[in-house]
């Protein structure tokens, strides 16, 4: 096992840069998930790291050893791809053997591994069938199944679970994260789904244009999300975000139609920047809508409805003050009518405040909302 380093790894395509200066340290056994939106570079890190894509600047370490020039073969990863990258004429044991056999790994040897492989992925049934004879999700089990026989240092996945419809792929990021609890494997998981690195990740590095947004836990670049950008993509609904100017000594917002009491904890910050520009933010969990009891530190707003959707267990109500949208929770029961007026009421505390020209979040203590 061994932990993966990169510092100040960067890469271009010609005069195109697609990584600045990453910096990101992987723990020993730790599932790092990389996330962002298609574009940003997580993927050429992964590839990187495997040894397909080469460093342009910077220093990759996997372990103890500098791998900026080891061919992949001699790198101890294996990687998971989107599109499985099976034989197609070879059965599911043939598959799982070939890497093996590459190796000259000893016959005992090999059906020792592919046979535990297959155990523990349930698809000891399947090893004499071809892949066009499996389903998506026994696909994916085969190529993970070819990754573990190897037992390599670092598991590395490209957005595996692309290609997969909803409820499977549901299952499927469950049954990875148990086998990577299973084998503690330190794995760094490639992915632009925001709600697979949250179940996912005992930590997540969020990408943006080839640049580190945020690295930390799951809870903690939910609740303090270190930007505008982090706030807008993780999260599901996206946190509401509010156009504001601070005014009356920092002890107010003042938005479009309608002014907001200034967080407690944000005061002494916003006292001496009277005028600036700000976007507050607020998670969907810290509005409450008619029917819930806000907190004691809360401010009334009258919005106009303009969506309702059902899930089922809950309404997710999509609302408007002036510039201002606010997407907001209630009891499936009692659904409002598009565009009427409805009351809600902003928790203070769990407010987030963003200054408009770093689009960075001011640094005061903001009250979780997710717990």
């Amino acid at each position: 096992m061994a932990g993966v380093s990169l510092k100040s790894v960067g890469k271009q395509f010609g005069n195109v840069s697609v990584i600045e200066g990453l910096d990101l340290e992987i723990k020993d056994h730790e599932f790092m998930v990389l996330v962002g939106p298609s574009g940003c570079g997580k993927s050429t890190a992964l590839r990187m790291v495997a040894g397909l894509e080469e460093v342009t600047s910077g220093v990759i370490t996997i372990g103890d050893r500098v791998v900026n020039d080891v061919p992949p073969k001699d790198r101890d990863v294996a990687m998971v791809f989107q599109n499985y990258a099976l034989y197609p004429h070879m059965s599911v044991r043939e598959n799982l053997e070939f890497g093996l056999k590459i190796r000259k790994t000893p016959r005992p040897e090999i059906d020792k591994l592919v046979l535990e492989a297959a155990q523990i992925l349930e698809i000891s049934q399947l090893l004499e069938r071809k892949p066009k004879a499996l389903s998506g999700g026994q696909r994916q089990r085969v190529a993970l199944g070819r990754a573990i026989v190897r037992k390599p240092a670092v598991f590395l996945f490209d957005e595996p679970l692309s290609n997969l419809d909803a409820k499977l792929r549901v299952q499927m990021r469950a049954e990875i994260k148990k086998l990577q609890q299973r084998l503690q494997t330190t794995s760094i998981y490639v992915t632009h789904d925001q709600v697979e690195a949250m179940t996912m990740g005992n930590r997540i590095a969020v990408m943006k244009l080839g640049k580190l947004q945020q690295v930390g836990t799951p809870i903690e670049v939910y609740d303090r999300p270190a930007n505008l950008f982090v706030a807008n993509f993780i999260g599901t609904p996206p946190m509401n975000f509010i156009p504001a100017t601070i005014a009356d000594n920092g002890n107010s917002l003042a938005a479009t139609k309608f002014n907001l009491p200034t967080p407690k904890a944000a005061r002494e910050i916003c006292a001496g920047k009277v005028g600036r520009k700000v976007v507050a933010g607020i998670r969907a969990e810290g509005v409450f809508g008619p029917g819930k009891t806000p907190p004691a530190n809360a401010a009334k707003l009258a919005v106009t409805v303009d969506i309702v959707e059902t899930l089922g267990d809950e309404l997710i109500i999509h609302a408007r003050a002036g510039e201002g949208n606010f997407v907001f929770k209630l009891d499936p029961h009692r659904p409002p009518e598009v565009g009427s007026n409805v009351e809600v009421s902003i928790d203070l505390d769990s407010l987030h405040l963003f200054d408009v020209e770093t689009e960075q979040r001011l640094p005061y203590d903001v009250k979780p909302v997710s717990r």
